[in-house]
């Protein structure tokens, strides 16, 4: 059986109402596809991406070698199975990678957005997609699963359209961001907004394609360092030295500091600095509890079957912040949901490396 993978952008000229009351209008939502819908519509699993992902989770594309985000895990004959399964996956309003984002042009300017884009919350991310699937007439989906900021979408989706999915997926994510990760992403955006080649925003995005923007650079290091964890660090680098730099030489390098700076250079070639900047600001103020009482006022309006997936060793979003959900639903007396926690040193970006350790269990949710 193949992929079937196919990338389409839906124009929508109905203005979004935000939650923080502003409009965006008009917008573009590009979205891929994988597998075959069924005739009665009924084998949709909705994935959603993270901080930096794309709706290419799965599938290469004819002229690249590196295959979608969750390659691994959506696929004929594997976890979230296409051979049985339609699977939608949209990139988020705010990103750039075709949906509407502050570099896409203003309407009816023919210059970007940049500031005069407005703040997009992750509600505001779920309800984009939401008007997405209305338009390809999908009004009730099998599953909907997601890590990181993707399951900030899958639970804000259980929350404010808990008739939607069936099924609610998440994984490495939480309830609310809490003052680690915001930290983490304090430095990443000051490092965006001290670099003079962003030119406070009005930064030629060709030219950052071709010589990256090295503020950004250093502030995504910073990320990948949240994304790892001690144990995970010391297996893949130890104290291996660059077999072609000297102890002595004063900017000879550790095996991770070689990491770091390709991954955090290499990153700024192909993601927007004021995307990052708009992403990271709708990851700091999500809060599933915005708008309710509590997040146990929140949590009664779950419908679906709820699986919460953490992993150990997660130092962004720590194992005890899906707990204290799990908590949260039994103290209301809710029977539709369970939570593992999963024995990992990897750290947060388990969810993306170590499939084999949850693959068989988020099959089970799926086809259970």
């Amino acid at each position: 059986m193949s992929l079937n993978l196919q990338t389409h952008t839906e124009h929508f000229t109905n203005p979004l109402y935000l939650e923080s009351g502003r409009i965006l209008e008009p917008y573009d939502i590009t979205y891929e596809t994988y597998g075959t819908l069924n005739d009665d519509k009924s084998n949709v699993v909705v994935v959603c991406h993270a901080l930096t992902g794309s709706h290419h989770a799965a599938g290469i594309y004819e002229d690249e070698t590196k295959p979608g985000w969750w390659d691994g895990f959506i696929g004929p004959n594997k976890a979230i199975n296409t051979n049985k399964y339609f699977v939608i996956c949209s990139n988020v309003i705010g990103s750039c990678f075709g949906s509407t984002g502050p570099m896409s042009m203003q309407h009816p300017h023919h210059e970007p957005y940049r500031y005069k884009f407005p703040v997009v919350s992750i509600k505001d991310m779920v309800k984009a997609q939401r008007i997405l699937f209305d338009r390809l007439d999908i009004h009730r989906v099998h599953a909907i699963v997601g890590g990181s900021m993707g399951g900030m979408q899958a639970l804000q989706f259980a929350i404010h359209y808990p008739n939607f999915a069936n099924k609610i997926i998440a994984l490495a994510t939480t309830h609310a961001t809490q003052p680690w990760a915001i930290a983490f992403n304090k430095v990443a955006q000051e490092s965006i907004l001290n670099d003079p080649d962003f030119q406070q925003g009005y930064y030629d995005p060709e030219v950052l394609k071709e010589q990256g923007l090295s503020g950004m650079a250093v502030g995504r290091m910073a990320g990948h360092i949240s994304f790892l964890s001690h144990e995970s660090m010391r297996e893949k680098f130890g104290r291996d030295y660059k077999l072609t730099d000297g102890l002595y030489e004063l900017f000879g390098k550790f095996q991770v500091e070689s990491y770091l700076e390709y991954n955090g250079y290499n990153f700024t070639k192909w993601f927007d600095p004021l995307a990052y900047l708009y992403i990271t600001k709708a990851i700091n103020i999500y809060d599933l509890s915005r708008g309710f009482d509590s997040l146990s006022e929140a949590l009664k309006r779950v419908s679906a079957q709820l699986h919460l997936i953490s992993f150990k060793n997660d130092l962004l979003f720590r194992n005890f912040e899906m707990q204290e959900i799990a908590q949260e639903l039994q103290k209301i007396g809710k029977k539709n949901y369970d939570y593992i926690d999963i024995e990992s040193d990897y750290g947060h970006d388990a969810f993306l490396v170590e499939l084999n350790k949850f693959d068989t269990y988020v099959k089970d949710a799926l086809d259970g």
